[in-house]
């Protein structure tokens, strides 16, 4: 007997058992040939072949994020204290002892605060020659110093004719008995110095994102179970989609502190908010740029001499004590390599002192230390720089290839609070007030997965933040750039 009509090639089988007419064929590739003997197997799981793939965190161990309700945070920093001048020149006066008329560079913001009988030094970089001298005059724009050696400036070999001589006040001396002079304009008078400071600021950016799914898609059932970085799990694919856009966004939120950029070509019609109009924000890599201090072509070769020199630069700065550094995979080998050649005894060439000389320590941390001068660092990968999709997919002229930043707090001036406070050195502040927080927003929108606020049959779901990153003392970073 015969089932009549056969659909197909099908004919179903009493008992479970393969035979040439009861298989399904799953065959693409031979274009529907029934040629496979057996279903295919499908795994279930999504293969994680780039492991974790988010890229944030950096600013979560390095700052702070703290709400503002303005659209500008503004900040300012201490100058230094002590009066320096730098790219003087020096040229003969008319008086004996060999006096010199040193020239200040007054103008844009500088001014001449060095009073009569003030003991100064001054050093020409180009011979390396140093002279002390008092001051006997002033004027806006130089001082009259008489040498304390029996010879000219020149003589001494600080060059004449150049523009790079730097001065500096050390102290005064005065005969005994005498007065300091007093009113306003008398030149005999002391230049009462009033602190200075420099003041800078940023501005948040509105950062966003939406992730939009049918109504009927929502319906589908997929056949493949997700895990996520955050914990996401399940088989409906667009319940995946929407984590890994929140994900992304999480990401974003970083990414762009850290890449942000002004921007220079703003300045548009009053009101005018298109996208070439907004003012853009200053990240990390563009304050270290701007007001900090950039290393180009670190490497194991030149490792200890390179690092030594930022240290002696650091001490000319903030000389803050612990630093960490977040380097890219070849700057890490590199300090590696610089710290095997010079403390051998330690496991891998790193020293561990600072965490009670455990190593187990220091890597449950996250980070190797070592010491060197009198400060202390703190070592570890920075992903970012090493992922194929940002950073780490060029390696060489001009790329980020690490950077130092300083732990601890830093003092401001917050202009709003009309006192000094204490900040991390690099801290994010978004925007808030009682009525909504913008630190990070999420809503649905449409008719569909619990959304019912339109016609839009669909699920939007969407991100928003507004924020900006505040970089203070950049003086204190360093910025590793590849040659």
């Amino acid at each position: 007997m015969s089932l009549n009509p056969q659909f197909g090639a099908i004919v179903p089988s009493p008992i479970q058992t393969p035979s040439p007419s009861n298989y399904l064929v799953f065959d693409g590739a031979a274009g529907g040939n029934f040629a496979q003997q057996y279903l295919p197997e499908i795994y279930e799981q999504e293969v994680e072949r780039y492991g974790n793939r988010t890229l944030s965190g950096f600013l979560r161990m390095v700052g702070a994020e703290m709400p503002m309700t303005s659209d500008q945070v503004i900040w300012s920093e201490q100058n230094r204290l002590h009066i320096s001048y730098d790219n003087c020149s020096v040229g003969a006066a008319a008086g004996g002892n060999n006096q010199s008329v040193v020239t200040i560079p007054v103008g844009a913001g500088i001014v001449n605060v060095i009073s009569i009988n003030d003991t100064v030094v001054l050093l020409d970089p180009a011979t390396g020659a140093e002279g002390k001298g008092i001051v006997l005059a002033r004027a806006a724009g130089n001082v009259t110093v008489q040498p304390f050696a029996n010879a000219s400036f020149a003589n001494q070999g600080i060059t004449a004719a150049s523009a790079t001589i730097k001065m500096f006040v050390y102290g005064s001396d005065y005969t005994k008995g005498t007065t300091i002079g007093a009113g306003v304009g008398n030149s005999a008078a002391r230049v009462s110095v009033d602190p200075s400071f420099t003041q800078f600021s940023n501005s948040p950016i509105i950062i966003r994102d939406q992730y939009v799914v049918t109504g009927s898609d929502m319906a589908q059932i997929g056949w493949v179970e997700v895990a996520t970085e955050d914990g996401a799990s399940g088989f409906l694919w667009y319940l995946k989609a929407e984590s890994e856009t929140r994900l992304r966004f999480e990401d974003y939120l970083e990414m762009s502190m850290v890449e942000g950029e002004l921007n220079a070509n703003a300045g548009g019609a009053a009101g005018s908010y298109d996208a070439a109009n907004l003012p853009g924000t200053q990240g990390l890599f563009a304050a270290i740029r701007a007001r900090g201090n950039v290393e180009v072509g670190f490497t194991a070769a030149a490792g200890i001499d390179d690092f030594d020199a930022i240290l002696k630069n650091l001490d000319t700065q903030g000389a803050i004590e612990e630093n960490m550094l977040f380097l890219q995979r070849q700057t890490s080998l590199d300090f590696d390599d610089m710290l095997a050649s010079i403390s051998g005894g330690f496991a891998g060439g790193t020293a561990f002192g600072l965490f009670e000389n455990s190593e187990e320590m220091a890597l449950n941390l996250g980070f190797s230390g070592f010491r060197r001068g009198s400060y202390d660092f703190y070592k570890t990968d920075w992903k970012y720089l090493n992922d194929a999709s940002t950073r780490g997919a060029i390696v060489g002229v001009n790329s980020i290839e690490g950077v130092l930043v300083p732990a601890g707090t830093s003092t401001v001036y917050d202009q709003i609070l009309g006192t000094n406070i204490r900040r991390p050195f690099l801290h994010v502040r978004y925007r808030a007030s009682q009525g909504d927080d913008r630190r990070m927003k999420s809503w649905l929108t449409g008719s569909a997965g619990g959304a019912f606020t339109s016609t839009l049959d669909a699920m939007e779901v969407n991100f928003l933040s507004e924020r900006c990153l505040v970089t203070q003392a950049a003086n204190n970073f360093v910025l590793f750039q590849g040659l």
